[in-house]
This record gives C-alpha cells, sequence and structure tokens, in this order.
C-alpha cells in the first residue's frame, strides 16, 4: 500500500509541477528578463487567468523593445481581448519607424481592429502600389466610342485607413474622369494623339479626397477606338423615322380606302334612289291616262321621241375594235 501511495502522490507531483508551470510560465519570465523586457511572474498569471497568451505578449514585447518601440504588455494585452493582430501591429510598428513615417500605437491598432491589414498599409505607404483599371468605354463629341485602360499609382494615407473608401472608390472615381476627359474632347482625334489629357485632367479632380489612399499618378496604358456610335445612333433614328412615316401612310391609305368605300354607297344609294324615281313614271302616266290629261297619240309621240334619242345615242357612241365588220369572203 506505501508504494501504491507513493507512486499516486508522484504523478500528483508532476500533474502538480507542469500545471504551476502552465499557470506560472517561468521560462518567459526568465527569456523576458534576459531581454530587457519588464514583465513579472504575477502579471504574466493574470494574463493566463484572462486567457490572454502569454507567449503572444512576451514575444511581441521583445520584438518592439529590440526595435527600439515604447510598447506596454497592457496595450498588447487590451488589443488582443479586441480581437486585434498584435504581430501584425508590432511588425506595422516596426516598418512605419524603419521609414521614417509617423505611426502611433493607437492608431496602428484602431486600423487593425477597422478590418484592414495594417502592416500591407505601411508597405504600401513606404511601396506605392499600382490599381489596373478594368476597360473603360467613353464617346467622344463627334460620336466615335473610345476605350481606355489606365494604371494608378496610389498610396496607403494612414490617417484615412479608418473610415476611408477603399480601391472601388478610387477605380470608380478614375472611370468616370475617364468618360468625362473622353466625352469633352471635340474629336477622337485629340485624345489619340494626346492621351496625356485624360491623366492631367483626371488628377486636377481630386479623386482621392475621401479614400485611404493618396492618387500619385494616373498613366493611361492604352486607348482602343470603338464603334461609331453616332453613326450607330443616326441610322437608329432613320429606321425609326421611317416606321413612324409607313405608319402614317398606312393610315392615310386605310382613311382613303375608307372614304372611297363611302362614296360607292352614297353612289349605289343614289342609283336606287333614280330607279325608285323612274318606276313612278308608268304610274303617273296612267293617272294621266285616267284623269284625260294625256291622250293616245301623246303617248305615241313620247314613245317616237325615246326612240329617236336612243337611235342618236347608238350612233354618237365610237364602235369598239372588236365590232369591226368582218370583210367580205370571196
Amino acid at each position: 500500500m506505501s508504494s501504491m501511495m507513493m507512486i499516486f502522490a508522484l504523478f500528483g507531483a508532476i500533474i502538480l509541477f507542469f500545471t504551476f508551470l502552465y499557470f506560472v510560465p517561468v521560462n518567459l519570465w526568465i527569456t523576458a528578463v534576459f531581454s530587457n523586457v519588464r514583465v513579472g511572474l504575477a502579471e504574466l498569471v493574470f494574463m493566463r487567468i484572462r486567457k490572454v497568451p502569454p507567449s503572444l505578449v512576451v514575444n511581441s514585447l521583445i520584438t518592439a523593445t529590440k526595435a527600439g518601440l515604447s510598447v506596454t504588455s497592457n496595450e498588447l494585452e487590451t488589443h488582443y481581448l479586441a480581437g486585434g493582430n498584435v504581430p501584425s501591429v508590432i511588425k506595422a510598428l516596426i516598418s512605419a519607424d524603419k521609414a521614417n513615417i509617423a505611426l502611433e500605437f493607437n492608431q496602428a491598432a484602431a486600423i487593425d481592429l477597422a478590418g484592414r491589414d495594417v502592416f500591407e498599409a505601411v508597405q504600401i505607404s513606404v511601396n506605392p502600389k499600382v490599381i489596373t483599371t478594368p476597360r473603360v468605354a467613353a464617346v467622344a463629341s463627334d460620336g466615335i466610342q473610345l476605350i481606355a485602360v489606365a494604371r494608378v499609382t496610389v498610396r496607403a494615407n494612414l490617417a484615412q485607413l479608418v473610415g476611408g473608401a477603399g480601391e472601388d472608390t478610387i477605380l470608380a472615381r478614375v472611370g468616370e474622369g475617364i468618360v468625362t476627359s473622353i466625352g469633352s474632347a471635340v474629336t477622337h482625334k485629340e485624345v489619340l494623339e494626346n492621351p496625356d489629357k485624360i491623366s492631367k485632367l483626371v488628377l486636377t479632380r481630386g479623386l482621392d479626397a475621401g479614400t485611404a489612399f493618396e492618387i500619385l499618378s494616373i498613366d493611361i496604358a492604352d486607348v482602343d477606338v470603338g464603334k461609331n456610335i453616332g453613326a450607330d445612333l443616326q441610322i437608329d433614328q432613320a429606321a425609326a423615322d421611317l416606321k413612324v412615316a409607313e405608319a402614317k401612310a398606312e393610315e392615310r391609305r386605310a382613311m382613303a380606302v375608307a372614304v372611297e368605300q363611302e362614296m360607292k354607297a352614297k353612289a349605289q344609294e343614289a342609283k336606287a334612289k333614280v330607279i325608285e324615281a323612274e318606276a313612278e313614271i308608268p304610274k303617273a302616266m296612267a293617272q294621266a291616262f285616267i284623269d284625260g290629261n294625256l291622250g293616245i297619240m301623246d303617248y305615241y309621240k313620247m314613245d317616237n321621241i325615246k326612240a329617236d334619242t336612243e337611235m342618236r345615242e347608238s350612233i354618237s357612241k365610237p364602235k369598239s375594235s372588236g365590232s369591226a365588220s368582218k370583210k367580205p369572203s370571196k
């Protein structure tokens, strides 16, 4: 039994020893002391209790101290608990210090917590970045389409990284400036001869206001000639005018056909009235015989006059070619 108790006691001592080393990282404390970083054992224990990795804080403090930066463990611990990337902030501070760029820890922490890569921002501030715009199509005053591609050289503006607009805004503003510049040109040849006019006009518009970048230069990489938009628009307008004219002509034709049909109906109506009036003549003659106003000799005279009139009308009408007299047969 005594041997079993000794084994359990040994295991318990080992567990207590490793638990002590976990909560009291003596090796980190020794490393900090030899690196001239003032961090107490109690402070390291409290970091472990607050679920802050002591190795992360200590190593970051050592790196910052060796680089000549003044950073406290409380600042690093607070930034970690806020969800920040402590090593990235330390690297950004060191890079900015070596490049003589004014960058404080609070400003770097704010940039990091805003969701931006602060170390990359410092790199872009030291080494400017080139952004290539997509193909921007615009139409000059003479109706010729030009397609331009620009390369924008930008440098990170550390003071505007928190709350400033990003690359998409820069590209949108540069594209708008290119469209305005090409659209204000009298002819497309003017733009092709001097593409630097686009760069100068766009740069004078202050496109980097309110953004996280500072525009250093705008260079036109390529300008291609596209379609003749003016001619296409004129063709489309002519086709539309033709359709309108055809519609109006069809409307007038339909109205003319309607008027023609109406006149034919009126003519038929007039003929019907004439026939109706002629039908009344025999009745009137019969009534005249009954009343004694018309005698038999008067009727014969009128009949002879009618026959003479029909004969004269037949004589006065020209003969058709088909009714020509046949040659007498031999």
